[in-house]
């Protein structure tokens, strides 16, 4: 007989018990896996292809986000809190299996399901295209945002476009940009759910009539064409939280999809004419408004996703609240705040008005008080031409209404500002909604700025520049209206899903709460300073060049060196960006090694980025960078000391390669043109140092990472405006400079473009007798940086050093620390867990 002490059940080891709760977590993941490709793709697993595993395991992972997304909603409705809405005309949300998979914590369950299955789950997760929903860092930022906003419990929803194409997928052929369709949708969207119960109808065209109403005068727009907006929506769920937000798009639909009297009398074309025409609302992002029917396009696009969506607001806050009488709208600003990102969405202030006045007849001045307390304006560009207006014909044809209201609106204001500032005529002129100089213009920012009770810069420098220039008038009018967020990455895309070696060799460290609060990165600061840990970190970056490599191999067939240093410019092409003075090193470079030059240390440049299809100087530097990448990398006298690449159709899901395998992170903007920036965060955030100028948010990268762990180099924003003041002679530094004469003779010339030897000389010209963004001004001081830059990379233990740093100094550019100043400061918003 035994004793007690022998019957007692043994103790189970911690590995022991680990592994048996990892086995239970992935037996129903397994189950889920094997069950979708059967009942939701009707496939065996013998037959299954690729995409039928991508499927099954989206839904795997679907269904743990719609169990939360469903508590999330309900605890809204039932809690009722203030909500946000962030209208966007892009949001860049990538690719979105492994980023549910990684934010709900079911990653390597997902990954030793498939795994027990025979599958992979990194191929698993190639097959699925990104979304085409945006085309730069307005896009990002968003997505980055809503991420934030649903791991910090914060109650909010984004509304936007559902593209059918997208901006377009770019190929390089003979050097050029070429524009094809992104078909992003071909094979459906597991993400989004379509929603026939939530449709509004748009108006367009049409006209105004006024008639008596209660002893006063009202309008009524008829005669309208019309079209129905409906939604789908595509949850966002949030990091180590049960709360998962909503992405709410807007498709455009006919409202009469098929005209068979047409069709009867054998006209076919003309019986799917509405619908065509209706469709190309949401067809394609940024249409080309070189044309007349593209600028049409444009303000129909934005006025539709707004339209939609202010209605769906409205609805939402009737269906939760007893409305009976004019007092209770009071309630309206204390439960939803409305965040413009950028000027597209500013038809929004007009909207509101139109609804709350026209459709639910509450008196202006009321419906204007409201309005005030709702809206906030986020500004991105210090260019003023970057800033939309339409001409007001254009505008009173497509929105006569609207067009009314914003007439009104400007005359309340423009007599308000007359009031305080009485006789300063130029004063009005400047501040008008309307601009009455150049052909009669409706100024959609100066529209968001008056119907907005805060108005935002997204970097200190950037926001005290709108104070100081573009926006010093209203900063007069409104004190206290101007502010500043500075922008933010989520670290669970930009690290944790895009740099997993990074990421498990941090956690290791200082375990894994930095994640969830960056702030906690801060910690391996001290580790610079550790000889081990550098040498593990420098073996996470070679892991991630050397990936990044074989992708550009796979993609451009050039091969790269993984030990050269990695030089990745990867943006939106723009002159003010200033890819050509990046492109004018190159060839300098080139120049030097040709020469003979000892030394060198080798390098390799990365372009990457779209250029707007009606951009013809942006779509030239493209061809130039492909024209100059074809000469060196074939010189065999260059060998792998330089090689140049421009990685084609620049997307989130390249970027998630990009950003970790990058070294050198090129912002080399003028100062005083970029807003803001987030490319130069997450490049930091995985090792890469950076070389820039004074100029968005590399002023406080440099604050935070230390101005001894950071390259800058350049004028300064005065400086600028001081050299443009005293007549800017481009071709003083031409002539003075030796490398920099030789270098542009050589485009200018025809070395690049044998076939065509005058292709750059206008692009040349333009250097030298314009230089709007003074690149031939930076030159010098550019080439001297980047000779610092090659020296240091040569002692890579004090590169590591300074890359760990960089890294560890990056919390203030978590996407979290700027919505928590948005929630804080301009929504007065709380958290709300479900």
């Amino acid at each position: 007989m035994k004793t007690p002490a022998e019957t007692k059940p043994k103790k189970t080891s911690r590995v022991a018990k680990t592994k048996v709760n990892s086995e239970l977590k992935l037996a129903p993941i397994k189950q889920a896996l094997q069950q979708h490709l059967v009942f939701s793709t009707f496939k065996t697993s013998n037959a299954a292809t690729p995409r039928d595993w991508y499927e099954a395991a989206s839904y795997t992972v679907r269904d743990h986000v719609v169990e939360r997304w469903v508590k999330t909603a309900e605890s809204y409705y039932r809690d009722d809190p203030k909500r946000v809405y962030y209208l966007s005309l892009e949001f860049l949300i990538g690719r979105m299996l492994s980023n549910s998979a990684l934010n709900l914590g079911i990653n390597d369950e997902l990954k030793q399901g498939l795994s027990a299955l025979g599958r992979d789950l990194e191929n698993t997760v190639e097959i699925e295209n990104d979304a085409a929903l945006g085309n730069g860092g307005l896009g990002r930022l968003a997505a980055c945002f809503l991420d934030s906003m649903a791991t910090m419990d914060i109650p909010a929803a984004g509304y936007g476009i559902r593209y059918e194409y997208g901006m377009f997928r770019q190929t390089i052929e003979n050097g050029q940009q070429v524009e094809n369709p992104d078909n992003w949708l071909r094979y459906g969207n597991i993400w989004e759910f379509q929603r026939p119960e939530a449709t509004y109808t748009i108006k367009f065209y049409g006209h105004v009539v006024k008639y008596p109403e209660d002893g006063s005068q009202a309008q009524r727009w008829v005669d309208a064409e019309h079209v129905v907006a409906m939604a789908y929506d595509v949850p966002v769920p949030g990091y180590g939280t049960e709360t998962v937000n909503n992405l709410r798009l807007w498709s455009a639909k006919a409202a009469r999809e098929f005209d068979l009297r047409h069709f009867n009398d054998g006209n076919y074309e003309k019986s799917v004419q509405e619908r065509n025409a209706t469709e190309s609302i949401s067809k394609i992002l940024y249409p080309n408004d070189v044309c007349e029917l593209g600028k049409e396009l444009r303000l129909k696009q934005q006025y539709f996703f707004v339209s939609a969506s202010i209605q769906d607001i409205l609805r939402r806050f009737l269906t939760t609240h007893d409305i009976k009488k004019q007092d209770d709208w009071k309630l309206l600003p204390e439960k939803i705040a409305i965040q413009l990102n950028d000027t597209h969405p500013s038809i929004g202030v007009a909207e509101m008005m139109y609804q709350l006045v026209d459709e639910h007849h509450l008196p202006w001045a009321f419906a204007w008080e409201l309005v005030g307390k709702i809206f906030a304006y986020t500004n991105h560009t210090l260019m003023p031409e970057a800033l939309e207006t339409w001409s007001v014909d254009l505008f009173g044809r497509l929105l006569p209404r609207h067009l009314e209201i914003i007439y009104q609106i400007n005359h309340e204001f423009l007599h308000m500002v007359n009031h305080h500032f009485p006789g300063d005529v130029e004063l009005l002129k400047r501040v008008s909604i309307i601009d009455e100089s150049h052909g009669r213009r409706v100024r959609m920012a100066h529209l968001a700025v008056v119907g907005s009770h805060t108005v935002n810069g997204v970097a200190a420098l950037h926001s005290q520049l709108l104070r100081d220039t573009l926006f010093a008038d209203f900063a007069k009018i409104y004190p206290g209206k101007m502010t500043n967020v500075t922008n933010g990455v989520t670290p669970r895309r930009w690290l944790n899903q895009a740099n997993p070696g990074l990421t498990k060799l941090i956690e290791t460290v200082i375990g894994a709460d930095f994640k969830k609060d960056l702030s906690h990165i801060k910690k391996i600061a001290p580790l610079a300073d550790d000889a081990d840990f550098r040498k593990a970190f420098a073996q996470v970056k070679l892991a991630n060049k050397q990936r990044l490599a074989a992708k550009v191999e796979k993609v451009t067939g050039v091969k790269l060196n993984p030990n050269s240093l990695f030089d990745v410019q990867i943006k939106r092409i723009h002159e003010y960006k200033r890819q050509l003075l990046n492109v004018l090193h190159v060839i300098t470079l080139y120049n030097r090694i040709r020469s003979g030059e000892q030394g060198i240390t080798p390098r390799t440049i990365i372009f990457g980025g779209k250029a707007a299809p009606g951009y013809a100087m942006a779509k030239q530097i493209i061809r130039l960078i492909n024209d100059v990448a074809a000469i060196v990398n074939e010189d065999v006298m260059v060998g792998d000391q330089l090689k140049v690449v421009f990685y084609p159709n620049y997307e989130v899901s390249a970027a998630e390669i990009l950003f970790p395998g990058s070294d050198l992170s090129e912002q080399i903007s003028t100062a005083g043109t970029e807003a803001s920036g987030t490319g130069n965060m997450k490049m930091a955030l995985n090792g890469a140092l950076t070389i820039g100028t004074l100029d968005g948010a590399n002023v406080e990268i440099m604050e935070e990472v230390g101005a001894e762990n950071i390259f800058i180099f350049g004028l300064t924003t005065p400086e600028v405006a001081e050299v443009k003041a005293n007549g800017y002679r481009p071709s003083d530094y031409y002539h003075s400079n030796p490398a920099l004469k030789q270098v542009l003779d050589m485009i200018a010339d025809g070395y690049f473009s044998v076939e065509e030897p005058t292709r750059y000389r206008n692009l040349v010209d333009s250097l030298l007798h314009h230089d709007q963004y003074l690149l031939l001004a930076d030159y010098a001081s550019y080439i001297e940086t980047q000779d610092k830059v090659s020296a240091l990379y040569q002692n890579q233990d004090e590169w590591v050093r300074m890359a760990i740093l960089n890294v560890a100094n990056m919390a203030k550019f978590s996407s979290d620390r700027a919505i928590a100043d948005y929630a804080k400061n301009i929504w007065h918003v709380t958290p709300s867990q479900s």
